[in-house]
């Protein structure tokens, strides 16, 4: 049985509102609606680095156990930028995104999407990262990519699809759509088996 075949048993509920993440499991043919909800995002200080982004999105499908129902499957993401062993967020202001910018300069810094698989009965949780080196970036540049694009929904304050993608990164190793948000090759190796997917 194929996967798209195995997954109409389910009800999906992507659990962000992330718009790339939609555009991503969308294009990958999977049915799904969203559903949006918000707590508390935090973890603890003592976890490790590559621990955080799985931490973050499982809390995220946590919001979700409380009423799923036994045909729904959920999906939930979270994605942090490292460098130099400093987590970036999303920026808080036009300041903010360009201090961003400035700090991954012509460095490189890896970026981490946690995905966890919820349903009525079990969970999973798995990371993906993505090493990206960006060029010396001029004060020009970031002023014309922070005003026109406005990246404060962003991890590190930028979006590897848009104009910085293009004409700033040197160099990437892993999976392009997991920067966008959303490990899809991954994803889809982990729903299989999430699913038990059989080659009947």
């Amino acid at each position: 049985m194929y996967l798209i075949d195995k997954l109409n048993d389910y009800e999906i509920i992507l659990g962000s509102g992330s718009p790339r993440r939609k555009e991503l499991l969308s294009e990958m043919g999977i049915d799904f609606r969203v559903e949006v909800r918000t707590g508390e995002e935090v973890f603890p200080e003592d976890l490790e680095i590559e621990e955080i982004a799985g931490f973050l999105s499982q809390q995220k499908s946590e919001l979700f156990v409380s009423d799923i129902q036994k045909n729904q499957l959920v999906i939930t993401a979270d994605t942090i930028v490292v460098a130099d062993n400093r987590i970036l967020g999303k920026p808080t202001d036009i300041e903010d995104a360009k201090a961003m910018l400035r700090f991954l300069s012509g460095k490189g810094h890896r970026v981490i999407t946690g995905v966890t698989l919820l349903t009525s009965e079990k969970s999973h949780t798995f990371s993906v990262s993505t090493e990206v080196v960006f060029k010396e970036l001029s004060e020009e540049e970031i002023d014309y990519y922070v005003t026109h694009f406005k990246p404060f929904d962003k991890a590190g304050a930028y979006g590897i699809q848009e104009w910085i993608g293009h004409v700033a990164i040197e160099g990437i190793r892993g999976s392009y759509f997991n920067v966008m948000g959303l490990p899809t090759h991954r994803l889809w190796e982990e729903v299989s088996e999430f699913v038990e997917v059989t080659s009947d």
